[in-house]
């Protein structure tokens, strides 16, 4: 790429003609385009820590790039882009990031804070250092808002990210119950958190001690150290606490520092030196610290030097219930809390952590987390079946999943089943009992039954992966893939840990297309098919080919109608369905033979009745265009007029008036002198067969009764076309044809007007009630069911060497003791996103899948409910809550289990 030279700028950041120093002049909006793009390429390829990034307020970005032409931005009022529209796009303003900013303040001396939650692309962009200052050198405004590139993860985890907002802690001083406000970068040590909190309060280094003062109790003193304020898992907005003299903690004797008691783990004899939680074993098989590595060079040895809520193993004593508490929500954290209340209610589970399970944890595994988070879980499953219904912070465990899962570090939303199947991928790959896997070499097979095939494939499996996750959590399904051109069969099993399963109503479409005739041999007709939600156009076209009888060497031409013009042409036979909204207008034009390469001709109608002229209107487009091929290399008026009478021929009506011919000598056409016949009075249907031969020979040699005009591509201008005029306009044609009283009567216009919607909504739709419920059965059928793979999942047939969109059907052969269901009410794509809030019916108990297992060893597949994850709300801001039974013993048979808001 060439680069321009982005010194010879305007200093004072004016548009063209405005003031400015020096001989150099401003920069065009492609420039400045090219410049930004440059230099954020530059910027990503060189991705380090320290690295400074600028937050600007998407709401001026947008204008910028509308500017330069880069953008592509919905018009509310009609969902079309305002590419298609003929717009002059003014050139922005000064910078403005006042509406991103706390209160709106834009002073450059205040201590600026940004609104809270806002979301990357949506209310704002991270622009790089460089990149930001050519932007201040050409608009100035602001008020500037720096922030830092860190590094989160661990291990091949590791990944970029800004740190849009720093980590903002509450200093507690006790001399005057001041409260005053520390913002700082979570990587900063502990050591840089003293230097501020010393310079802030002016106080002697040596006297100061600080106080992790959670839920207003000291949980524990921070001591000076190189540790990071992350690693310490200090939370957004948590209280800290100055003290200027020594004072020992407060002793926590058997209640840890929420008031929850702790419950006593009955631990078999130790069988290694090394307890579960990392320390030295005491006589009672507890660890006394959590501090012992387990591993050179990982995180574990500071892992537990602070223990959610003061919990520690020495401190437990005897106690008959548990389960009844719930997890505080430390900002957007619900999504997490609600799928962790699921797991830590999970029988096998429970029993499992709660047991000493050291000598699973596998540090050595690459695909791991060293055992940490297997820890973390542990500790916390711990907590959670004290006694007591206090809510528990898990701020321990929130900073582990920071560190190896930073996709659900800071606190946005996130999905409850994202992050549950990353727990339980985690927790299986920590607890993983094979500890050197073993290469196995997958078979190509032929023929084998079966049960043969899928014994094996398991056996292979658990030579790599066995945990207690497997062991309760996992089960097989049989896929199987037939190629479509040489019907290769393939069939394979596959574990699986849990079923997304979609919602019927998601997995077809309904959509109603008008068809017209591209040959002028018959009327138009609408036609309502079923096609799957997420296939494409060449679903759509076969659909509608076998609804309308297509005959061989026919072919369709999809089109969208806006505003009574062609808006599109869907020739691409991959376009996504799902950029088909229900409120836009489909038509297809059926034509004999492939219509690739041809050149089109479409006719559009404008109303020039005697109304329209007595209200002063030049006539206004109605109705659906038509579309025919013109073959002829050169084509003159007659040809247009020949082909618009063919087109029309249809909804000629039945006693159709006159033509005659008044022989005028420019060549010009002539409006014919027709009488209505007495007996129609206008009144007459349409000709139910197309114009013969004969008569379209006739009309060709004689004088039209209508008026067509050669449009541009915008339909801005009209040109009368004549029989002798030559045209040349391409390989798409645009004519207008004018509809006078005298064509109303001619033909049936009726036939081109009220295009149906793809999806017709009648009357009021009301909110979905159980009666418009859909079963899980339904649900699970519908995950069963054959379909093609999309052309992004193309699968490589071995027989033709090549890759084909197979047909794929799944079936379950075997299911795990605990079986996950995920109910797929998110729906993202490219052009919508929405919620789906269809009511799904579910039984609490004997839920019996026996019928859907296709292994038939004499097994009962039925299943208890036991918890459930709830989203409530849509996809702009919502809230989770768990529901969860709780074991017989506790007291309580079922209990809900809520987060805070």
């Amino acid at each position: 790429m060439t680069m321009i030279d982005s010194s010879c700028l305007m200093e004072n950041g004016g548009g063209v003609g405005g003031g400015g120093g020096g001989s150099c002049l401003p920069c065009t909006p492609e420039e400045e385009k090219q410049i930004v793009e440059e230099l954020n390429r530059e910027a990503e390829r060189d991705l380090k820590e320290g690295n400074l990034y600028f937050v600007v307020s998407s709401r001026w970005f947008l204008k910028w790039e509308r500017y330069v032409g880069q953008g592509f931005i919905d018009n509310l009022d009609n969902g079309k882009s305002l590419e298609s529209q003929d717009l002059d796009v003014e050139r922005p303003g000064p910078i403005d990031n006042s509406d991103i900013i706390e209160g709106g303040s834009v002073n450059e001396g205040d201590e600026l804070e940004l609104v809270r939650a806002l979301l990357e692309g949506k209310d704002y962009v991270l622009v790089p250092k460089k990149a930001w200052e050519k932007l201040v050198q050409w608009y100035k405004g602001g008020p500037t808002l720096p922030r830092k590139m860190i590094s989160q993860g661990v291990f091949n985890r590791k990944q970029f990210n800004v740190e849009v907002y720093p980590l903002r802690l509450k200093l507690i001083d006790p001399r005057d119950d001041s409260e005053s406000t520390i913002r700082i970068s979570k990587k900063a040590s502990l050591q840089e958190l003293y230097e501020r909190v010393c310079s802030d309060r002016r106080v002697e280094r040596e006297k100061a001690s600080i106080w992790d003062y959670f839920n207003k109790q000291k949980s524990s003193q921070l001591s000076d150290s190189n540790q990071t304020l992350e690693e310490l898992n200090l939370q957004m907005d948590q209280e800290i606490l100055l003290e200027l003299k020594e004072d020992s903690s407060p002793s926590q004797s058997g209640k840890d520092s929420t008031g929850n008691e702790l419950a006593v783990v009955t631990l078999e004899p130790p069988r290694s030196p090394v307890s579960i939680a990392g320390g030295p074993v005491m006589s009672n098989g507890h660890s006394s610290s959590y501090s012992l590595n387990l591993q050179p060079g990982s995180a574990l040895n500071s892992s537990f030097a602070d223990v959610d809520d003061g919990f520690g193993a020495s401190s437990v004593r005897r106690v008959e219930k548990g389960g009844l508490a719930g997890l505080q929500n430390m900002g957007n954290t619900c999504f997490m809390n609600s799928s962790l209340q699921c797991l830590v209610h999970t029988p096998q589970l429970v029993e499992y952590f709660l047991q000493d399970y050291s000598e699973e944890i596998n540090t050595q595994n690459p695909l791991g987390m060293h055992g940490e988070l297997a820890l973390a879980f542990g500790d916390l499953l711990r907590k959670l079946w004290s006694s007591g219904r206090t809510a528990v912070a898990p701020r321990v465990f929130k900073g582990k999943l920071a560190l190896f899962a930073p996709q659900f570090s800071g606190y946005n939303q996130h999905d409850s089943q994202e992050l549950l199947a990353f727990l339980l991928d985690g927790l299986h790959e920590d607890l993983n009992r094979v500890k050197q896997k073993p290469y196995i070499e997958m078979k190509d097979w032929s023929g084998e039954p079966d049960e043969e095939i899928a014994d094996e494939c398991w056996r292979n499996h658990k030579a790599r992966n066995d945990s207690v996750i497997v062991d309760v959590c996992q089960g097989q399904y049989k896929s199987t893939l037939v190629c479509p051109i040489c019907s290769k069969i393939s069939i394979t099993f596959d574990p699986f840990m849990y079923l997304s399963l979609p919602l019927p109503s998601t997995v077809t479409r309904s959509m109603t297309v008008t068809v017209f005739y591209g040959d002028g041999s018959g009327l138009p007709m609408p036609y309502t098919i079923s096609v799957l939600k997420h296939g494409n156009c060449r679903d759509l076209s076969q659909a509608l080919g076998t609804a309308c009888c297509l005959k061989g060497g026919e072919s369709l031409l999809l089109a969208e109608v806006f505003d009574h013009k062609i808006y599109r042409l869907l020739e691409n036979p991959f376009e996504p369905l799902v950029s088909i909204k229900d409120e836009d207008r489909i038509v297809a034009y059926r034509f004999s033979g492939k219509g690739t390469g041809r050149r089109k001709l479409e006719i559009i109608h404008r109303d020039k009745s005697t109304l329209e002229l007595l209200k002063g209107n030049v006539g206004k487009s109605f109705g659906t265009p038509l579309i025919t091929y013109m073959d002829d290399d050169s084509l003159t008026g007659a040809d247009i007029y020949l082909a618009a009478c063919k087109l029309l021929s249809p909804l000629k009506r039945a006693c159709s008036p006159t033509m005659a011919h008044t022989g005028k000598e420019n060549g010009s056409l002539s409006e014919a002198n027709a009488e209505t016949s007495s007996s129609c009075n206008g009144q007459c249907e349409p000709r139910d067969q197309s114009m013969g031969d004969t008569e379209l020979e006739d009309t060709s040699s004689r004088e039209l009764s209508f008026q067509l005009f050669l449009t541009d591509d915008r339909y801005s201008s009209c040109k009368p076309i004549f029989k002798d005029s030559v045209i040349n306009s391409g390989n798409q044609i645009k004519v207008v044809f004018e509809w006078t009283e005298k064509e109303q009567k001619l033909y049936d216009s009726s036939y081109l007007k009220d295009l149906p919607e793809v999806y017709h909504k009648t009357g009021y739709t009301a909110k979905k009630t159980r009666q418009e419920a859909v079963s899980l059965f339904s649900c699970l059928e519908a995950f069963l069911t054959e379909e093609p793979l999309g052309p992004d999942d193309m699968w490589y047939c071995p027989s033709c060497k090549e890759h084909r969109q197979a047909t794929k059907k799944l079936d379950l052969w075997m299911l795990p003791d605990i079986l996950v269901f995920h109910l797929k009410r998110f729906s993202y794509s490219r052009y919508l996103k929405n919620k789906l809030d269809t009511f799904v019916d579910f039984p609490i108990h004997n839920l019996d899948l026996s019928k859907y297992v296709k292994k038939k060893d004499g097994h009962s597949f039925t299943y208890e409910l036991f918890a459930i994850s709830n989203h409530y709300g849509g996809l702009g801001g919502g809230h989770y809550t768990a529901f969860a039974k709780v074991n017989e013993d506790s007291g309580c048979s079922s209990c809900p289990l809520v987060q805070s808001s």
